[in-house]
């Protein structure tokens, strides 16, 4: 404790801020590259050498930290020393599991609700750093669009600066817009209209968020690639595209670079205020995607894969609108119209907008990742087979 308190009282010092600066303790060379502590006492000081059982001095609330995106940020998070404030909607068993991305002790627990500021207020101020990764795919009886992308971010990041947080990110999505050009639904998609508006909220509340735009993530559990390969999701073995995937140009991320991303954004000093596309190394046809898929699930032609235009398959949308109203809160295999609509929107990445390579991401190339996660969709899953039985895949086609 001793060492610590003279550590603490020599970095406020060097700072500029303590008597000892009078006699010289503060120099020039300390001036420029030692920042004077906005929590000046022990437990905010960094503890061990790294990694699990140290603290790095970040204390990170971690809003949606249940989702599929939240679970890998929080595992790379707590595997660094960050202390964890996990808030929880609903049964506390939905995110216990969530303690083990920790060290003892570094990982709490609270329930709170969106709409409860007061809720909000408890889980965010002893946090430096709040991650909102509240969203949701569709909307549901007690949350629409407009309350969870505009509504609840700018609650969320207006708290945020009132607690004194100094790094808030936000997670949007890439081809958000405020009027998205309509393919199948006469107004566009109403989730990529109100992620767009909701940036402007957050941006309006706290001017310095750091915002990601991510497109569609792939990893573990998540809505892309299990997405593709649910028997909902076919027509018996025929696959309907918005005319055949043709149109439509997609470059999905690894969900492990924007965990790593989110990370080093937190680490970076110069972050605070930009705006991130997240987005894969490569872009791909949608269809030559959907195509490839199968063919790594061994459900090519040979099985009775065929590719077929969604704008004829009545009977397919018959089951889309089935699909929402049976099932509104949460539907098989995801399936709903604005997500179908979002589906075939080609990914756009504008210029002069950093990407997560700014950041030392080394992005994930799908050929080496994706055939891991379809494993257990594979036609012969069961199938004890030969060594070299079966040829590798063809990869699918680079769009440049």
């Amino acid at each position: 404790m001793a060492a610590l308190a003279l550590q603490q009282t020599l970095l406020i010092a060097r700072a500029g801020h303590h008597p000892l600066a009078a006699i010289g303790v503060a120099s020039s060379h300390y001036s420029t590259d030692v920042k004077p502590l906005k929590n000046p006492h022990t437990a905010s000081l960094k503890r061990g050498t790294g990694g699990r059982s140290s603290y790095n001095g970040i204390v990170a609330t971690v809003l949606g930290a249940s989702g599929f995106i939240g679970r890998y940020v929080c595992n790379k998070l707590g595997k660094n020393g960050t202390q964890l404030i996990i808030p929880y909607r609903g049964d506390a068993y939905a995110v216990r599991r969530l303690k083990l991305v920790g060290d003892l002790g570094q990982v709490l627990f609270f329930p709170y609700d969106l709409r409860d500021e007061d809720s909000l207020r408890k889980v965010m101020q002893y946090s430096n750093v709040v991650i909102n990764l509240i969203g949701r795919d569709w909307e549901t009886k007690n949350f629409k669009f407009e309350d969870v992308n505009i509504k609840g971010a700018a609650t969320v990041a207006r708290i945020a600066r009132e607690m004194g947080v100094e790094k808030l990110i936000h997670i949007s999505a890439l081809n958000a817009a405020e009027k998205p050009k309509p393919l199948i639904l006469k107004e566009g998609s109403k989730f990529l209209s109100t992620k767009w508006h909701g940036e402007m909220a957050v941006r309006n509340e706290f001017p310095d968020a750091i915002i990601f735009r991510p497109s569609d993530v792939y990893g573990h559990e998540d809505r892309f690639l299990r997405y593709y390969s649910h028997l909902w999701r076919r027509t018996l073995r025929f696959m309907p595209l918005w005319k055949k995937g043709e149109e439509t140009i997609k470059q999905p991320l690894a969900v492990s670079d924007l965990s790593n991303a989110i990370y080093n954004a937190i680490l970076d000093p110069d972050a605070p205020g930009k705006v991130f596309q997240a987005v894969g190394p490569k872009r791909y046809q949608l269809g030559e995607l959907v195509d490839w898929f199968h063919r790594v699930m061994r459900k090519d032609e040979n099985w009775g894969y065929q590719r077929i235009d969604l704008r004829w398959d009545i009977p397919f949308q018959w089951r889309i609108t089935f699909t929402e109203k049976i099932c509104p809160s949460w539907p098989v295999a995801y399936l709903g119209w604005d997500k179908i609509e979002r589906d075939h929107v080609t990914d756009v990445v504008e210029r002069g907008v950093p990407t997560l390579e700014d950041l030392g991401v080394v992005l994930t190339h799908m050929e080496d990742q994706v055939p891991w996660e379809l494993r257990p969709y594979l036609a012969t899953a069961y199938y004890d087979e030969e060594v070299g039985e079966f040829q590798p895949p063809e990869p699918p086609r680079v769009v440049v």
